[in-house]
């Protein structure tokens, strides 16, 4: 059990991505208050929260009812995760976000108030993406008993306490790790989750054809 909650863990972290959400949250969130940032970083992991289990305890009757098989969602969601991993890996998916938080902040110049941001787009897709949803329904996908998927969830409210930490401390950690850090961190996270994706595909291919 050790073993799945780790393994759980770390590919929930890797997709969720704590540190590379922070700087981002922060960005968003610069004109807040600082009660103002508390409630909108305790929204938008609750809201990312609540979206990742419903899709845990409810995604293989939503598959079921669309008539696709686990194995075919698992070669999906693996090649899915790749292309988050090779955007990771050559930054794209950072250039991405920035341009998104650009974006945002030319809206808050036009508008006095400051936007809550905690739905969207910090809850999603920031959170609980097309990636997490995925990861998620795969990894409980894979849980063959109630004491396996009660792992699996737990390795989920631990990432997402930690995102809830992130986004909390999300000043503080822009200043401590610095831009080349985080970089550097994404990239790594980045390699890690293509050979996680990569294991996903052979699964799947292996459960449609037997191999």
């Amino acid at each position: 059990m050790l073993e799945l909650f780790i393994s759980a863990f770390i590919t929930l972290f890797v997709v969720i991505d704590p540190p590379g959400c922070a700087p981002i949250y922060g960005g968003l969130t610069q004109d807040a208050s600082p009660a103002q940032r508390r409630t909108m970083a305790f929204r938008a992991a609750g809201i990312a929260t609540l979206v990742l289990l419903c899709f845990a305890l409810f995604g293989k009757e939503l598959l079921a009812a669309l008539h696709i098989e686990l194995d075919a969602f698992r070669i999906a969601g693996g090649i899915l995760l790749f292309v988050i991993a090779a955007e990771m890996v050559f930054e794209k998916r950072t250039q991405r976000r920035e341009a998104r938080v650009e974006k945002i902040r030319a809206q808050h110049a036009q508008t006095p108030e400051v936007e809550d941001v905690s739905v969207f787009p910090m809850a999603m897709p920031m959170l609980a993406g097309p990636g997490a949803i995925a990861t998620i329904m795969l990894l409980v996908g894979k849980a063959h008993s109630i004491e396996s998927t009660l792992v699996v969830l737990a390795a989920l409210a631990a990432v997402m306490l930690l995102t809830l930490i992130a986004l909390l401390a999300a000043g503080w950690l822009v200043r401590l790790l610095g831009t080349s850090f985080e970089a550097a961190l994404t990239r790594l996270l980045g390699v890690l989750l293509a050979a996680l994706a990569a294991q996903y595909v052979i699964d799947g291919l292996r459960g449609s054809f037997g191999i």
